[in-house]
């Protein structure tokens, strides 16, 4: 069975995320979205509004699951028998980064396949970051924003 793990933050996820995951899905058996868990880090949204986004988005999809996590990618994969880890790619930046961690990816745990799928030119300026400073001076996101999340803006 070929599983898939799509990490982030999702803090939130946006358009350019869901993009990503639709398109892979006929490349995959099972994509299991992550949410990655970090204490140290602040985030916007609580982990329970981001799964339950995410889980309302891909609520028709018997491909996907969503689950939350802490610590190494990698680690997560193996407990949960995922081979491949998905990325999405908007610019060359985000492959040079992307890249290294790849590579360091590998050298932990060998197998483990990281599949890079290249954001649409549309999407490619969007980013979490940019979505939550939009939010915080009230500006519109519903265009940036799944629509199953538009009630919550």
């Amino acid at each position: 069975m070929k599983v898939a793990v799509f990490p982030g933050s999702f803090d939130p996820i946006t358009n350019g995320h869901t993009d990503i995951i639709f398109r892979a899905l006929p490349l995959f058996d099972e994509i299991v979205i992550a949410i990655g868990n970090n204490h140290e880090k602040k985030y916007f949204f609580s982990i329970e509004k981001r799964k339950q986004w995410i889980e309302n988005i891909f609520a028709a999809e018997k491909k996907i699951t969503v689950k939350a996590y802490e610590g190494l990618t990698v680690r997560f994969c193996t407990e949960i028998n995922a081979s491949f880890i998905l990325r999405g790619l908007r610019s060359c930046v985000d492959f040079e980064y992307e890249k290294s961690i790849s590579q360091m990816n590998s050298a932990l745990v060998p197998g483990i396949e990281t599949i890079f799928l290249v954001s649409k030119p549309y999407l490619s300026a969007l980013s979490s970051t940019i979505i939550r400073d939009i939010i915080r001076n009230g500006g519109d996101v519903s265009p940036f924003l799944p629509p199953q999340m538009h009630a919550d803006f």
